[in-house]
């Protein structure tokens, strides 16, 4: 029998690591962060323990990759979904399905998301790795079609708004609204509310307390802003 190929090789590594990354969501999802162990997680994936070890440096760092590229694929399918948008407000029709597939993972996936927000926010902090960059070029790519002239400003900005909703709507005892949330991004960015994936059953509503000064002018410079 002849050896592999070095690009046979390079595919099953790749399926290796994805099933790693995929079984990581679904039990952390399934039982927390703490209940889950890296055992678990190879025998989910039916890999060998050894091998997590292979790919990533600990625990946190998998599970970051793994939500990352959970955020990534459902940020794909929310932007490339039938029937893709064209002509003048097919970037601002981009916008808007993008910030409904983040705020929808932290509606549908509370478990992952808070414990993928929590490790975030610890010593390790922002991990960089191949699924947070593929994550980090779509939205930066959602920028630039939505006619952002500064997209190396405006897409951290973008991620940090983001970032700062999930935050929001998962904060124990004190969650904000999903559609409040979305409402405040949207006005931000001046997109119609019927724009991405609504809600079912929401109206758009106003924000209390009037417009806020942030809120009076989309956040990105586009062009004939400047």
């Amino acid at each position: 029998m002849s050896p592999r190929s070095a690009s046979v090789n390079e595919e099953l590594r790749r399926r290796s690591r994805e099933r790693l990354l995929q079984a990581t969501v679904e039990l952390v999802d399934e039982r927390g962060y703490e209940a889950t162990t890296l055992g678990d997680i190879a025998e989910r994936a039916g890999s060998a323990r050894g091998l997590i070890s292979y790919y990533f440096p600990g625990k946190r760092q998998l599970l970051q990759s793994a939500v990352h590229r959970l955020m990534h694929l459902s940020l794909e399918a929310g932007l490339s979904r039938e029937p893709y948008p064209d002509g003048p407000d097919a970037g601002r029709e981009l916008l808007a399905r993008a910030i409904d597939a983040v705020l929808g993972l932290a509606r549908d996936r509370p478990t992952l998301m808070r414990t993928h927000m929590a490790g975030i926010l610890t010593a390790e902090g922002f991990i960089q790795c191949p699924e947070q960059q593929r994550l980090a070029q779509l939205l930066r790519d959602t920028v630039v079609a939505y006619g952002s002239v500064d997209p190396d400003t405006d897409y951290p900005l973008l991620r940090a708004l983001l970032m700062g909703a999930v935050v929001a709507v998962l904060l124990p005892g004190a969650p904000m609204p999903v559609t409040r949330l979305r409402g405040e991004l949207f006005q931000r960015y001046g997109l119609d509310w019927e724009l991405g994936a609504p809600p079912d059953g929401e109206v758009e509503r106003e924000p209390s307390g009037g417009t806020s000064e942030a809120g009076q002018q989309p956040a990105l410079v586009t062009p004939g802003q400047q």
